[in-house]
């Protein structure tokens, strides 16, 4: 568990990558200007570093990540794991902008529902591994053993069983329905998500989870997973159309000049001539 400094300048990071890698800088010099600006009191400069060696020796991040466990969590690893990955449909911009919030709602006041239900959207929505993803997520110092056992259920689960039910089941209202409100029987398993977000669940059983995600988004103010952004090559196009135009503007006046008697050579020559067909060659 880091502290509060730590995650933002962890979330500057990933703020400063989502902006200046569309603006086509290298990752490098990017990791570079944000180690020189971030707070010195923190161990991030130290942590960019290593990840910088890493990066100039074998040209990727999650390595270096993976080695920092006590300063990067797994699920963050996965992401950018997921996003070098070749042939990958995951993109590194929308990995960093995944963590950037993330860590944003690290370091305001999470629920333990709140960042689970961020982090498994994350994996919806981005269509990547449950397998890995979860088995990530379970290994996060912030859930406690009873959260992460019940991730590790959802993992083997999912699926099978509908995901609205595994949290319905799971919440106060699914007990309060079961034994009654003034109930004093202990539920046979941990109670991991109030009654709220029991309701939600229920009212969204046999739907897309995107609906339940939506949901618990609108009611209790969860925090929203970015969609990806299309990314707009607008500019780099009208530059090679540029470049196309000015060929074929020196091509048409080639073949002008060729029907009009010939080519003129000396526009092809930079400088002065060392003598013209007028001027006697210099003696030895």
């Amino acid at each position: 568990m880091l502290e509060r400094e730590e995650l933002i300048e962890q979330a500057y990071l990933y703020k400063m990558l989502s902006e200046r890698l569309p603006q086509g800088i290298p990752l490098q010099e990017v990791l570079e200007q944000v180690r020189e600006e971030s707070l010195a009191t923190t161990k991030l400069p130290l942590a960019i570093d290593y990840m910088l060696s890493e990066l100039r020796h074998y040209g990727i991040m999650a390595p270096a990540m993976a080695n920092l466990s006590h300063y990067f969590t797994p699920f963050q690893t996965y992401l950018i794991q997921a996003a070098e990955e070749e042939g990958g449909r995951f993109d590194i911009r929308t990995a960093v902008e995944v963590l950037r919030c993330e860590v944003e709602y690290r370091s305001a006041e999470p629920s333990p529902a709140g960042l689970f239900l961020f982090q498994f959207e994350s994996l919806c929505r981005n269509r990547l591994s449950y397998d890995h993803g979860l088995k990530a997520i379970s290994r996060d110092a912030f859930f406690d053993p009873s959260w992460q056992d019940w991730i590790l259920i959802v993992r083997r689960q999912i699926g099978i069983v509908d995901f609205a039910d595994m949290v319905y089941v799971r919440s106060q209202h699914y007990y309060h329905r079961r034994f009654g409100e003034d109930s004093l029987e202990e539920p046979e398993q941990p109670i991991l998500f109030a009654t709220k977000e029991g309701k939600i669940a229920w009212a969204n059983r046999k739907k897309d989870p995107l609906f339940l995600f939506a949901a618990l988004q609108r009611q209790l103010g969860y925090p929203e997973v970015p969609r990806p952004k299309a990314f707009d090559d607008t500019p780099q196009i009208t530059a090679r159309l540029v470049r196309r135009m000015e060929q074929l503007e020196g091509r048409i006046q080639l073949l002008e000049e060729e029907q009009r008697g010939g080519i003129d050579l000396s526009n092809f020559f930079q400088g002065e001539m060392p003598f013209s067909d007028s001027s006697e060659p210099p003696s030895s």
